[in-house]
């Protein structure tokens, strides 16, 4: 590979993260969930911090918000994904109807692991249905969660999307480039997912080395979708909007999964199950297979 900055984004990258993933997997083990989401929040910036060891130039990137007559790709950032993931979670409960719960309890069951007996005994106190809070959640979910979340999933875009991927794309081609840079960004998960369980816990077959090729999948998807939203708009706070809403309608289906099946979800069914998952798999293999592939060009001109 001759871009040298794109090899030393991606040493920075990982030397960077991996400890940090490191150190919130033992948070977690030790049951301080409070350590392991602030842990990993700061993990969320390496990318960008890795592009700025690297030498990429952050102008050019796409910082200011110019949206004009690019409306609809903001929209669909937004939105797409509580819509994908409600898809996906509908199609995941029939095939596996014993695993909704609409009572509410998943919610109750959320609150006591988030604050413990007391918080759930303060809930209980106010004779407000769980299930009312449940849909309250949902619409958060959708609204201004994905907005929250932008800030911090503008860390890993900074990195993903406006460091990697042009280099990647100007290498190898926009096809290829978008697949080698969604498997690069899942195996940035890794050992968050092998030391701690991250995202389908450690309770099916073979677990976690499955996990791990299922989520590379899931970030391909993801990846190629975030990736046509910020090239159609070249404003970076796009496909952070995206990443954040990706973020935030993953809670949407858990509220309504039964506790049984809570440590099962490499199937779903939030969007990066393999089996809720399939409505995002084919629109991104839709938009690759639709994309006009231009194939590798010099590297100085992924520059900005």
């Amino acid at each position: 590979m001759k871009d040298k900055k794109l090899v030393l984004y991606l040493l920075w990258a990982f030397a960077l993260a991996w400890p940090l993933q490191a150190a919130a997997s033992s948070f977690a083990r030790q049951g301080n969930q409070t350590a392991f989401t602030l842990i990993m929040m700061c993990c969320m910036f390496a990318p960008l911090a890795a592009a700025l060891l690297a030498g990429i130039p952050l102008r050019g990137m796409g910082w200011r918000p110019l949206l004009r007559g690019k409306w609809k790709w903001f929209f669909a950032a937004w939105f797409a994904p509580a819509l994908l993931t409600v898809l996906g979670a509908a199609l995941y409960f029939l095939c596996f109807p014993g695993r909704l719960d609409l009572s509410g309890q998943p919610f109750l069951d959320q609150l006591e692991a988030a604050g413990g007996q007391a918080a759930l005994e303060q809930f209980e106190a106010q004779a407000v249905p769980a299930s009312a809070f449940t849909l309250v959640s949902a619409v958060q979910a959708v609204t201004y969660a994905p907005i929250l979340n932008t800030f911090l999933a503008l860390g890993e875009e900074a990195g993903w999307r406006g460091a990697m991927l042009p280099r990647l794309k100007a290498r190898f081609g926009r096809r290829r480039g978008w697949l080698l840079g969604g498997v690069i960004w899942g195996a940035w998960h890794w050992p968050v997912m092998i030391l701690a369980g991250y995202e389908y816990g450690f309770s099916y077959w073979g677990a976690p080395l499955p996990g791990l090729f299922a989520f590379c999948l899931f970030t391909v998807a993801v990846g190629l979708l975030l990736d046509l939203c910020y090239e159609k708009t070249r404003c970076l706070w796009v496909p952070a909007l995206g990443h954040g809403a990706v973020n935030a309608a993953a809670a949407i289906p858990v509220l309504v999964l039964n506790r049984s099946y809570a440590n099962e979800t490499i199937l779903g069914p939030s969007l990066m199950g393999l089996v809720a998952g399939i409505p995002l798999f084919l629109l991104a293999l839709f938009v690759l297979l639709r994309t006009k592939d231009e194939g590798p060009r010099p590297a100085e001109e992924a520059e900005n």
